[in-house]
């Protein structure tokens, strides 16, 4: 099944190289495949599938733009971004049961709550936006959300049947093990290095190099590393933890649902997750740039949690951990060609598995040379930011404002 499990240990050649086994990257490795079989596609992950970035998020796969992206007055522009990200979903879901992935794929849908005057506000407008666009959702009052996830937290929210729930670490294992047979993997070969080297590019790694014709970078804001989108990419480190298995007394005061995702109206708010395992996930917190000790923010987690579910004040959590994702400060994605025959998406702003594999498919055409839908002009272009420490000092600030307003979401 998987194949090149060790690190790269030699140097070698290809047509196309992947930087970054995420679900864009993946995403990427599988178009190439498809569409020139013959190419010889190598792929560099930095650390063993599965245990970086992309099997650390939440797990939910929206069929939707996010709520930050969305835009009342364009909605010409958001219907056709909603139809691409639902291309995406199908491709995925196929994908997922054509291959037999046991990822725990569960329709499920998607709350959004709010508990405070700043998140209805926040509530409002994204509702506005699916009722512009003819997409379904439900506006619940505090008794309905108590009653379907089994918290009287929040004071208004909405569901949407758009989302899909998955263990994203299962997934992302999944989908690498079956990329097409011209394409190689490297687990535990970080790239170090990136150069132009005549018409190839040069990617260096710890124990070997690899000259490749073309390079994609997949690797989100770790892309800066290598030279490339540090004014426009930052780094942002969030955090989550696991409940261990409930008894059937505290399920039984979470909700009827028997699994749900939950996602803040404001995006400083934290996730919620039911598992079908019973058990509870929250993911809060935002570190800028610098990842920190889990036993540093287990507290702030686990008052976050006990703040929803008082009732769950002495579950023992079964894990807690932080996960890099890329922000950009229009949430728009760094995506096209850099340079000669140098290709990037990353920007994903916590929307990864779903829109990342959409960007990665569309990529790869644009790498080959296909006509294809551009990405810029309809998700948008990641804007300038300046460098620290003006960045840092903006952030400082920005954060804090907004920490203040959505004091009661967090």
């Amino acid at each position: 099944m998987r194949k090149n499990l060790e690190p790269l240990k030699q140097n070698i050649h290809c047509d196309v190289t992947i930087i970054g086994a995420g679900y864009t990257g993946i995403a990427a490795a599988r178009r190439v495949g498809e569409l020139s079989p013959n190419s010889d596609i190598v792929v560099l992950e930095a650390s063993s599938i599965g245990e970086g970035n992309p099997g650390r998020n939440s797990g939910f796969l929206l069929e939707v733009a996010l709520a930050h992206d969305v835009d009342k007055q364009n909605l010409a522009r958001m219907q056709q971004c909603n139809q691409l990200i639902q291309q995406a979903m199908r491709s995925l879901r196929d994908d997922i049961e054509r291959f037999k992935i046991d990822c725990g794929l569960f329709h499920s849908g998607t709350y959004r709550a709010a508990a405070s005057a700043t998140g209805s506000k926040s509530l409002e407008r994204y509702k506005a936006f699916l009722d512009a666009a003819g997409l379904r959702c439900d506006t619940l009052d505090t008794a309905d959300l108590s009653s379907r996830i089994g918290t009287r937290f929040y004071r208004k929210g909405i569901y949407s049947p758009h989302c899909y729930l998955a263990q994203p670490a299962a997934l992302i294992r999944g989908l690498a093990e079956r990329l097409p047979d011209n394409a190689r993997m490297y687990e535990n070969s970080p790239a170090l290095g990136l150069e132009r080297k005549s018409n190839c590019w040069l990617v260096k790694t710890p124990h070997g190099d690899v000259l490749a014709k073309k390079v994609i970078l997949a690797n989100n804001a770790f892309c800066k590393a290598l030279g490339f989108g540090q004014e426009r990419l930052v780094a942002m480190y969030t955090y989550a933890a696991l409940t261990e298995p409930l008894d059937a007394f505290l399920l039984a005061q979470c909700g009827e649902d028997e699994q749900w995702g939950v996602l803040p109206a404001h995006r400083l708010g934290s996730t919620l997750r039911r598992t079908a395992d019973g058990r509870l996930l929250i993911r809060s917190l935002y570190r800028y740039e610098k990842d920190c000790n889990a036993s540093d923010v287990e507290p702030e987690l686990r008052s976050a949690l006990t703040r929803r579910f008082p009732q769950l004040a002495n579950v023992p959590f079964a894990a807690v951990w932080g996960g890099a994702t890329g922000f950009t400060f229009n949430a728009a994605p760094l995506w096209g060609e850099l340079r000669p025959e140098l290709y990037i998406s990353a920007g994903c702003n916590g929307g990864g598995i779903v829109k990342g594999t959409l960007f990665g498919k569309l990529l790869a055409e644009r790498t080959l040379g296909h006509d294809t839908v551009d990405v810029s002009s309809l998700f948008g272009t990641a804007r300038y930011m300046p460098p620290d420490p003006l960045r840092k000092l903006g952030f400082s600030v920005i954060a804090a404002v907004e920490r203040f307003r959505a004091r009661a979401e967090v």
